[in-house]
């Protein structure tokens, strides 16, 4: 395999693993349950908690789906990027930069301070070059892109053999 070849592979598991984790999020919410999400939005002062807290675990979870997937990743990675904008402006920034903050360790484990936007930025970093570069060769959007090449390929040899 040429340097090339190979490098294009790269790609896919920052792909799958934001993908992963955006969907993990979104189950995390959902499993504590949408209401106690959009409290928690009230709590910060988001309009309409209830509308934002279902906007953003769809975002996460189908959002994630698509970019783990590597279908429609482009269009996927729109409203998961303002939903992470929106996520380090509103609740992360204030905390400063770091994701971990440990405060103390005891018997039961170690316990965190606040989540600061270090995470966030990592996520959208990491949707720039998945938008850039492309997802990647073990895609849907790759395997689709593939096809309508075949197609328009066929379509222009059938062209070319009618005269055309």
């Amino acid at each position: 395999m040429q340097h090339s070849e190979l490098s294009r592979w790269g790609i896919l598991p920052m792909r799958v693993l934001v993908g992963y984790g955006l969907m993990e999020h979104g189950f995390a919410k959902l499993s504590r349950g949408p209401d106690a999400f959009a409290g928690i939005l009230e709590h910060l002062g988001v309009p309409m908690p209830h509308v934002a807290a279902w906007v953003t675990i769809g975002t996460e979870l189908l959002g994630g789906l698509a970019l783990l997937l590597g279908a429609f990743v482009i269009w996927a990675s729109i409203p998961t990027a303002f939903m992470l904008l929106v996520a380090m402006i509103t609740v992360h920034l204030p905390y400063g930069f770091s994701s971990v903050k440990l405060l103390s360790i005891s018997a039961s484990g170690a316990e965190f301070g606040p989540v600061g936007y270090e995470l966030d930025l990592l996520y959208l970093a990491a949707l720039l070059v998945i938008t850039l570069q492309g997802p990647g060769p073990l895609s849907i959007d790759h395997m689709r892109r593939r096809r309508v090449r075949v197609l328009k390929q066929d379509a222009s040899s059938d062209s070319i053999m009618a005269g055309g």
